[in-house]
């Protein structure tokens, strides 16, 4: 059957409206993040964060900054007002666009209650679509903005939000990426009342130990801030006697090392950002052979270049930019990081080839009978079998032998209470996951209970793996155990690889 002809029309200025505003906020975390570039945008120095029921329910950002003067407030959420943008070459601010608050009103209902340190009295305006009420009362210098009952009125997609759990372990990620890259700021996150997130003032450091725990925080490396010599411009942008760019930040010595790279994080001109792929390598690039293959460092990079450099106009989150002269910023990168590197005795032995004994049995397998000739860096095994020539990843084999040896064990292995329950530090989006699988634990014969501060405390333990003598075993587990995808599995494989040859 062939579909009705449709005419062209030009759609009406409020459903255009909805369609904008659901680009820029589609879910609670949209709104938490819009709020914070707010925030810092006026220059505070204390921002506290709160959602209920998942931020469906409310979400409020308070600071205490710049503050709106009365008599612009009722502009705020008019769509593409902004006291932010006079050039758009040359954006210095976290917003620009003038449509976030714009988008919450129409999402929700939103409430701004803010004063400038001088002025008497306060601000409070509430925005609900196209509806705006304004009155004066009294409150501290600063912003309070607060969005309530979002999507309420579109049930479709309140329908589709993830679940509260889910959006609450976002947001502690995402308050987590501001934390690192503003550390000299006072922060602090509630859901529900509950405390999720807690930072005062401190250096890069003391910030990694707030997200990501004082193991992690311990093994940092600051870098010397590196400069570039010269970065052409191109050919849209003039030559200006703009100072060249700069890299600051910590990175983690090669033994930190994950096999993710969700702990490598990036701001350019103080706007937390995706990595760029060039620059993800110019860093694994400085590591070189210090990384294990596959792995990635904890790193958090700040860098500072002139504005024209940078276009944060490329995706409505603003978490992807453009960047001018990326290979020359990709070359700042690694000689940074590599200086820094450096400075430091981390530098593994010389690759080296050497004559080994016969060392493989005859077995059931299909392999042939194997003439053991070389190992290359005690990692691979060059071997001579029917006229052809082999080479074996010894690590890789031993690991599957160990893997199918555990997970053997593990389904016959029994609850063994441990004499003296272990107490380990989890960073915050761990123990919001801890706490939604501690059923699924208790079936694997892991007895786990939050201990409060951050702390969770060990009973028990399949008696599979409480002999086995491998570096921060309990560290091992709960990293495979709180991973987003097979749990189990994720176990297995770090215990299978900790031990294995190397």
């Amino acid at each position: 059957m062939t579909p009705p002809a449709r005419a062209i029309r030009v759609l009406p200025p409020e459903i255009t409206r909805l369609i904008a505003a659901g680009e820029v906020i589609s879910r609670p975390l949209d709104v938490v993040r819009e709020l914070l570039d707010n925030a810092l945008d006026a220059g505070a120095l204390k921002i506290d964060i709160e959602l209920e029921r998942g931020g469906l329910g409310k979400i409020t950002v308070r600071d205490n900054g710049a503050g709106i003067p009365f008599d612009e407030v009722k502009l705020a959420p008019e769509r593409h007002a902004t006291s932010k943008l006079e050039d758009v070459n040359r954006v210095s601010t976290l917003g620009f666009r003038g449509e976030a608050l714009w988008s919450m009103a129409l999402a929700g209902t939103l409430e701004l209650i803010s004063r400038p340190q001088k002025q008497l009295g306060a601000a409070k305006l509430t925005a609900k679509g196209e509806e705006i009420t304004l009155e004066r009362i009294s409150a501290p210098a600063g912003t309070k903005a607060s969005v309530l009952e979002l999507f309420a009125h579109y049930p479709a997609r309140r329908e589709m939000q993830a679940s509260q759990a889910a959006e609450y372990r976002e947001v502690v990620a995402l308050v987590g990426r501001y934390i690192l890259h503003y550390p000299n700021l006072y922060w602090k996150l509630e859901c529900d009342g509950e405390i999720r997130l807690q930072h005062a003032p401190s250096d890069s450091r003391g910030a990694v130990v707030t997200v990501y725990g004082t193991l992690v925080g311990n093994r940092m490396l600051s870098l010397g801030e590196g400069k570039s010599r010269f970065i052409p411009p191109t050919p849209s942008l003039p030559i200006s006697p703009s100072p060249p760019p700069s890299l600051s930040g910590v990175i983690s010595r090669p033994e930190l090392s994950r096999p993710h790279r969700d702990r490598m994080h990036l701001s350019v001109n103080r706007r937390p950002v995706s990595f760029p792929v060039e620059l993800e390598r110019a860093v694994l690039s400085a590591y070189g052979e210090l990384l294990s293959p596959g792995h990635a460092p904890v790193c958090v990079l700040a860098l500072e270049l002139p504005p024209e450099r940078v276009n944060p106009n490329v995706h409505p989150s603003k978490a992807q930019v453009g960047l001018a002269g990326m290979s020359e910023l990709a070359t700042l990168l690694e000689t940074t990081i590599r200086a820094a590197l450096s400075e430091h005795p981390l530098a593994r032995p010389a690759p080296e080839l050497r004559p080994v004994e016969p060392m493989i049995q005859k077995n059931h397998s299909s392999f042939p009978d194997l003439e053991p000739l070389a190992i290359y860096r005690d990692l691979y095994l060059l071997a001579e079998g029917e006229g052809d020539l082999w080479l074996i990843d010894v690590h890789a084999a031993h690991e599957r032998n160990l893997y199918e040896q555990f997970e053997a064990a593990f389904q016959e292995s029994e609850s063994v209470e441990l004499e003296h329950p272990e107490l380990l530090q989890l960073t915050p989006e761990q123990t919001m996951r801890l706490l939604e699988r501690q059923g699924e634990f208790a079936a694997w014969g892991m007895a786990l209970e939050g201990f409060g501060a951050g702390l969770v405390r060990i009973r028990s333990l399949p008696a599979v793996v409480i002999g086995l003598s491998i570096p921060n075993l309990l560290e091992l587990i709960l990293e495979g155990a709180l991973s987003e995808r097979e749990p189990q599995r994720a176990v297995l494989s770090r215990l299978a690889c900790a031990p294995a040859l190397r």
